[in-house]
């Protein structure tokens, strides 16, 4: 079954907002066995629209259209697919109930345009919505007398991904006919780069290729790291988990220092559940990352367990001042220990990371832009190590957050 994807918004076309809609649903269609061959952005033209979703559904079993489901006179998703199924609107009260308790729940006056999400094309499915107030569509098109589906959701990513897992997937999945069942299994890496992984895993990649199942995929996340996807059909899902047992360990057996999570696990989240069950907590002395880090820790539900707090010390006088950094240059292991060791004292905490570097544009104490170093203290004993990123200033700042953090990892994991 192939189902393709149409992002609508003229905001994607400006590049005012980058299309991550379509790059999640295409990864999600890809892990449930269903193929997606083309995804296009349209911007708020109802003309256009309608014209590209004639030519999209003529060519595909299934459209997934991602956004313009909102309330303003931009938003024409709505009347371009009723257009497509040569429908008309109609309005449902009970849609607009729902609409008006939202807004009264919130304690605030609703704009007589919010209804205009309550009308629907003739013929058509609610999703009904469970985050927002614009509800989902299924609405069944018919081309050259072959039965097929235009999917419509919100383009407010998180109202969008728990649509799609909730109502999409199940339906794309009843229609296609699958009635095995197709299970993931991601593996989260850090510290090898794509082709790295790729030549590694070259002689199970080849035996994979072979067998035809599973399936192997890399997906470069950026700060979140490089996922090993490996993904299985089979008559049940413990048949399927039971394929990918067997190749996740020959996997591993080629990659496993790499590998620092599976599935939803972050590096942040592995890192906070190895103090938790040591009984440690955790402070942080950033001066290069500017809070990053400890952004992305207190993100981590229960990250209060572990988490003492951060010490953004930015300027080298806090440094100096407030950690105890000897005066001098700030860029170099030796900085680095110092300021974990003030971070322990300050914070009051057992473990403590430093980052101290250069994202540039210019250089700083001799050292070159994406210099990071890093410094960890462990009770009484100290660790530093000295990392050369690439990117620009904003790249080199996140991949200096999981590179500490994992170097966190892993000088815990040898303690």
């Amino acid at each position: 079954m192939r189902c393709d994807v149409v992002a609508v918004g003229t905001e994607l076309l400006l590049g005012q907002i980058t299309d991550t809609n379509s790059q999640w649903i295409g990864e999600q269609l890809a892990m449930v066995g269903i193929d997606s061959l083309l995804q296009v952005k349209v911007g708020d033209n109802h003309a256009r629209i309608v014209t590209l979703l004639q030519r999209v559904v003529a060519d595909a079993d299934a459209v997934i259209v991602c956004g313009g489901l909102g309330p303003t006179h931009d938003d024409l998703t709505r009347e371009a697919i009723a257009a497509v199924m040569g429908v008309e609107l109609e309005d449902h009260a009970d849609i607009a109930e729902v609409i008006r308790e939202m807004f009264a729940s919130r304690g605030r006056r609703m704009a007589e345009n919010n209804l205009r999400q309550a009308q629907v094309p003739r013929g058509a499915t609610i999703i009904p919505q469970t985050r927002g107030t614009a509800p989902g569509l299924i609405c069944p098109v018919t081309v050259d007398g072959k039965a097929k589906v235009i999917y419509a959701v919100p383009g407010v990513p998180y109202e969008m991904k728990e649509m799609i897992e909730r109502a999409v997937l199940p339906d794309l999945l009843a229609r296609s006919g699958e009635t095995g069942a197709i299970v993931s299994l991601t593996l989260r890496t850090w510290g090898e780069s794509e082709s790295g992984l790729n030549e590694r895993l070259d002689p199970v990649i080849d035996r994979l290729e072979a067998a035809g199942n599973p399936t192997l995929a890399f997906l470069a996340s950026g700060w979140e790291g490089l996922k090993v996807r490996l993904t299985a059909k089979a008559a049940t899902e413990a048949a399927a988990r039971e394929v990918l047992a067997k190749w996740e360990a020959e996997v591993r057996a080629l990659i496993d220092e790499t590998v620092f999570g599976v599935d939803g696990d972050t590096m942040e989240s592995v890192v906070l559940q190895i103090l938790r069950d040591r009984g440690l907590s955790l402070g942080l002395a950033e001066s290069v990352t500017g809070g990053l880090a400890a952004g992305r820790i207190t993100n981590v539900p229960g990250a209060s367990e572990v988490f003492r707090g951060s010490i953004v010390s930015y300027a080298s006088a806090v440094k100096f001042d407030l950690l105890g950094v000897p005066e001098g240059p700030v860029v170099t292991e030796a900085a680095a220990v110092a300021m974990a060791r003030g971070a322990q004292r300050v914070l009051h905490c057992d473990v403590a990371l430093a980052l101290t570097g250069v994202a540039g544009p210019d250089e700083q104490d001799g050292m070159p832009v994406g210099t990071l170093c890093v410094g960890i203290a462990i009770g009484a004993d100290v660790h530093a190590r000295t990392l050369r990123l690439p990117g620009q200033r904003e790249q080199m700042r996140q991949m200096s957050v999981i590179s500490a953090l994992d170097l966190l990892r892993r000088t815990l994991l040898a303690s």
